[in-house]
């Protein structure tokens, strides 16, 4: 199992949500021409359609990708625009279109929008990331299940209780505080036993950092690049 790191590094996800963060509070402030900047919404995109071609992402016309997104990529937070937005997946380099669907942003709200399904059924989900300041010494950790064929799930720490319980597919968690400076082995296991399905070993949780783990491949595969497994990114940092 992996850390999340292609092309949102631990290091470079805090950059971009530090400039998210930054963005946020600016948002509110008047040039010397007192112009006040519109309020934006802020997006992270990752691409969790197992088998499905390298892709280009469009916000209406406009490209939001700068290399071709394969199966596990991502992008960190940009800006767009509230409302109602129209999303296009096409195959890079094409216009051959994937998959389109609208969704509504809310203004100096984060969001995480991921590709779901198949190549044959594509989909996306949109979730709402309700991000708060960590308590002293402590992390949160959020968990999505982005896996169309995997079984409701729950998320532990090895040789500990569930802390997160019964998430099928699309399903997701709150931020749930966590004792920072600690090295963790998190455990994804079929709901309501003890069967280990993925395992995310060797993470360390830091003091005012913001994560989430998502659950994502086919749990009934035999191509290996697209079996089952746990990645983790930093949504934001205090």
């Amino acid at each position: 199992m992996k850390i999340y790191s292609n092309p949102l590094n631990r290091w470079t996800a805090l950059l971009g949500i530090g400039c998210f963060i930054s963005l946020v509070f600016t948002s509110c402030l008047k040039t010397k021409n007192d112009y006040t900047p519109p309020p934006l919404a802020y997006v992270t995109f990752f691409q969790a359609s197992p088998g499905e071609q390298p892709l280009d992402l469009y916000f209406n016309s406009n490209k939001v990708n700068q290399t071709p997104l394969n199966y596990g990529d991502g992008i960190d937070y940009f800006q767009a625009y509230p409302g109602l937005r129209t999303v296009n997946l096409y195959h890079t380099g094409g216009t051959s279109l994937v998959y389109s669907d609208t969704i509504t942003l809310k203004p100096n709200i984060a969001y995480s929008l991921f590709m779901v399904n198949t190549a044959s059924n594509p989909g996306i989900l949109l979730v709402n990331d309700s991000i708060s300041r960590p308590s002293s010494g402590m992390a949160t950790v959020r968990f999505i299940n982005v896996s169309p064929d995997a079984p409701a799930v729950d998320l532990a720490v090895k040789d500990s209780a569930a802390f997160v319980s019964n998430k099928a597919f699309k399903g997701f968690s709150s931020f749930i505080p966590k004792i920072a400076g600690k090295t963790y082995t998190f455990e994804v296991r079929r709901h309501g036993t003890n069967t280990v399905l993925t395992t995310l070993s060797g993470v360390t949780l830091n003091s005012g950092l913001v994560y989430t783990i998502w659950l994502h491949g086919l749990a009934n595969t035999a191509i290996p690049e697209e079996q089952l497994m746990a990645s983790i990114v930093t949504n934001a940092y205090y």
